[in-house]
């Protein structure tokens, strides 16, 4: 086998290039000066997008990864600097992307010595094996090639998640013989396919009267297996978060949570795919008499973790394509077409009083490409998108999701533009957690990153200032801000800001931003406290509720 003489960093490069990565996004430091060289050396082949902070940096690649559905990368310094970084290394894993971090560590002749060297962490590998699903430590040049095609390897392993690599300062500069770049094949990603449990799964799904489909993230490449299942059986399909998008909604049977809780309660037969079914036990938290649950997912430990009548392991789009065929032999139930058209045109007018937040929303969507970029942020805007905004393909709607991190938004829908520069990106934020990450603004110019940032800014973590009033007398404790001049702050970096404070204003100032090829800020003025309450469409009370929608059945 021919080798070069090769620096660790750029052994680490050869191999990202050899997973045809094409971006990395960094904030350089000592620890990881050669890294950020070798990337350097090849700019033609990759580029890098900084930063102003290491949050910033996660929180772009894994936009990047969600919106791509490709892998992502990301490098920082060591100790505070993936310490910054982590809650975005978290939320990627926790939303099954593909993110890979790469950052530096003590030098080799102080490792284990505990001499408090620059950034030292006691066990930083540990503290990365925590948040990723799987993390590894290169000693020497000639390990680098194996481990970044290991790292990219179990990045795409069964259920997909984040991955994380380290290596001592002098790694990235120390040169030894080092081979050619390698790519590892690909693990088993499930067992074979059970096809009895197929076909008891679709003996239930015959002799079912009120069959109801639940997607999340793992079915998001499953758009056409899905769809194709749920008009097989008549079934509505159903996603919380991170599948919005996968049965389109302007499909008949796709519909947002506000419209499937209506269905909810006569529910008998639940098909979850590529999904932890949060809206089970944690937001909808009543189980129809007598719910049959079947579950396909990649994940053997998910059927552990929320038993199942029938459970398959498998990819969402090869389970949900063994399962319609099988339901066509068993046969299909009966339709309920009108019962979920009813529930549907209940949700719309039912939504409505969810003001203002759903007349803003009803702009955006209106002027959104079907194809457009919606990026949530938690805000009281991000929790009335969760039921009331529609998204029509996989992918377009860019969450946290269960680790709520408050400030994800705006960086993350920089990495999402990133990757797609051509397609319209809107990040939607509240102020307070728009100023997590402000400063990227800077990295907005920079880079020539064109996104549309709408900041509502109603001077108060709207969701707790809420909350201590209705549930702690009105002591209010750290929940009310006080903000900049949003549209001065934007102008004085370069963005393009305007300010509305009503769904009428917004109409024309945003299709003017749209239209715009400069990063734009629209900051939209609501009065504290003047946000309704969106909780009533996230955890709804079943108890009127079920008595309540009889006519339904």
């Amino acid at each position: 086998m021919e080798t070069r003489k090769l620096t660790g960093a750029e052994a680490m490069v050869e191999g990202l290039l050899a997973h045809d990565i094409d971006t990395v996004f960094a904030l350089p430091g000592a620890q990881i000066y050669g890294l950020c060289d070798a990337l350097a050396k090849n700019r033609e082949r990759i580029r890098t997008i900084g930063a102003r902070h290491e949050q910033a940096c996660g929180y772009m690649a894994f936009g990047y990864a969600r919106a791509s559905g490709k892998p992502a990368v990301f490098a920082v310094v060591p100790g505070p600097g993936i310490l910054n970084a982590s809650a975005a290394l978290l939320t990627a894993n926790s939303g099954n992307q593909r993110v890979l971090a790469l950052t530096g560590d003590i030098p080799s002749q102080l490792k284990g010595r505990e001499r408090n060297a620059l950034h030292e962490l006691r066990d930083q590998l540990a503290i990365l094996r925590s948040i990723t699903k799987w993390s590894g430590h290169i000693e020497h040049p000639a390990q680098a090639g194996l481990l970044v095609a290991r790292a990219f390897q179990e990045m795409s392993a069964g259920r997909r998640g984040a991955a994380a690599l380290q290596a001592p300062w002098d790694f990235f500069t120390a040169t030894a013989g080092v081979g050619p770049a390698v790519k590892l094949p690909p693990l088993p990603n499930a067992p074979e396919i059970d096809l009895d449990a197929i076909d008891e799964a679709a003996r239930i799904i015959a002799g079912a009267q009120a069959p109801m489909i639940a997607v999340g993230s793992g079915a998001l490449d499953a758009s056409h297996e899905v769809t194709e299942l749920a008009e097989l059986i008549g079934a509505p399909a159903v996603s919380f978060r991170g599948g919005r998008g996968v049965v389109s909604n302007d499909h008949p049977l796709g519909l947002t949570i506000s419209a499937a809780q209506r269905l909810w309660p006569q529910t008998d037969v639940a098909i979850v795919i590529g999904s932890r079914f949060e809206l089970l036990d944690m937001r909808w938290r009543y189980r129809p008499p007598g719910l049959k649950i079947i579950r396909i997912d990649i994940d053997p430990a998910e059927l552990r973790r929320l038993p199942a009548s029938v459970g398959v392991i498998a990819d969402a789009a090869v389970g949900a394509r063994a399962l319609a065929a099988a339901v066509r032999k068993h046969g299909v139930p009966k339709r309920r077409d009108a019962a979920i058209t009813a529930a549907r045109q209940w949700a719309a007018e039912a939504t409505r009083a969810v003001q203002p937040q759903v007349d803003y929303l009803r702009v955006i969507r209106e002027l959104l490409p079907r194809d457009g970029f919606f990026v949530d942020e938690i805000s009281q805007m991000g929790f009335a998108a969760m039921f009331a905004f529609p998204v029509y393909e996989p992918r377009t709607f860019v969450t946290s999701g269960h680790q709520g991190t408050l400030g994800f938004g705006f960086p993350t829908a920089l990495g999402v533009k990133v990757a797609f520069p051509d397609r319209p990106v809107v990040s939607i934020t509240g102020d307070g957690g728009f100023m997590f990450a402000v400063q990227e603004l800077a990295t907005a110019v920079q880079y020539n990153i064109n996104l549309v940032t709408l900041v509502f800014n109603n001077q108060s973590y709207g969701n707790v200032w809420r909350d201590q009033h209705q549930q702690f007398g009105g002591r209010l404790l750290g929940s009310e801000l006080v903000n900049p001049d949003f549209v001065k702050l934007a102008e004085s970096f370069g963005v393009g800001a305007t300010a509305v404070s009503s769904p009428t204003q917004l109409r024309p100032v945003l299709e003017r931003a749209l239209a715009a090829d400069r990063p734009f800020l629209i900051e939209v003025q609501v009065p504290r406290g003047a946000d309704s309450d969106p909780w009533g469409f996230i955890l709804p009370d079943f108890g009127q509720g079920v008595r309540a929608q009889a006519d339904f059945k």
